[in-house]
């Protein structure tokens, strides 16, 4: 083993971590939605393993070819740490966040099941032709790597987990459809729009498309403000929750949302400008 292995053995672990921290929000989770709702520390402190695990899987790469002289395990142990912690991990961090913990109607617990269902088979097929096509060894990812589809999610999660206690945006509290029934109960503004999104996301990963890999130039500059902006509007959710729950002051959500609708925005105008991207790439690599 060499030291990029046992940072691959650790974002594994990240990803079971994020799995541990789901599983103490749901006991966390004990007001009704409708009576107010909790923005639990546990949700963030998930998000927070996922993308630490991220800047994992991005280290090691480069470490593993810098220093280890032979790369017997890294393939293999990549696919079982992605898989955790970049489909497994944030599948089931949405399923408890958007089920409401059994406030959710039925069609919408099964719709969003499946949608947990569908990120995580397609980004196990994803995996799976990375590792037998060699993906590592070319200029560009073939599909939506799932480090990247994770991030998606994580930010869009993140935006409308906050939009119904945030008081910004349009009062649909009447609107029924079909995500909370009963009791008159008011209703998650934009909870729906997560199910599409995670269809999108697990078909762009096993897809054709060519996506690039953010090495170099203004690109990588981007991606790395949009994983900055992501982390901090993770670390600032975490720190200014139990202001939120109270109700004392939600003047930091809206910086708080920018920043997570920063991040999405950045990943749409990635995916949509895949193909250009690796043709951007290409000419820059052409020029040097």
């Amino acid at each position: 083993m060499g030291i990029a292995d046992y940072i691959t053995i650790v974002n594994g672990l990240l990803g079971v971590m994020a799995i541990v921290y789901v599983l103490l929000a749901v006991e966390d989770m004990g007001e009704p939605y409708y009576e107010g709702g909790v923005l639990t520390d546990y949700i963030w402190a998930a998000m927070l393993c996922v993308m630490l695990s991220a800047f994992g899987d991005i280290i090691d790469g480069p470490i593993a070819r810098r220093y280890s002289k032979r790369q017997l395990l890294g393939g293999s142990l990549d696919i079982m740490s992605d898989c955790i912690s970049f489909c497994v991990a944030p599948c089931l961090m949405i399923f408890a966040m958007f089920g409401r913990m059994g406030e959710a109607s039925p069609i919408w617990t099964i719709s969003l099941a499946l949608g947990c269902f569908w990120v995580i088979a397609c980004g196990m097929l994803r995996l799976a032709r990375f590792q037998h096509d060699e993906g590592g060894y070319v200029p560009y990812f073939y599909g939506l790597s799932s480090p990247a589809s994770a991030l998606i999610l994580l930010s869009a999660a993140g935006l409308f987990w906050l939009q119904p206690s945030s008081g910004y945006g349009p009062d649909l509290s009447t609107w029924d459809y079909g995500i909370i029934g009963g009791n008159g109960s008011p209703k998650p503004y934009f909870d729906f729009l997560i199910l599409p999104i995670m269809l999108i996301c697990g078909g762009l990963m096993i897809s054709d498309r060519k996506m690039s890999k953010l090495k170099s130039g203004i690109q990588l500059r981007l991606s790395s403000l949009q994983f900055a902006a992501l982390l901090f509007a993770i670390i600032h959710a975490m720190t200014e929750t139990d202001t939120w729950d109270s109700g004392d002051d939600l003047s930091g959500t809206g910086f708080t949302m920018f920043l997570f609708s920063f991040s999405l925005f950045w990943t749409i105008v990635y995916v949509v400008g895949g193909p250009r991207l690796v043709a951007l790439d290409t000419l820059d690599d052409q020029s040097e």
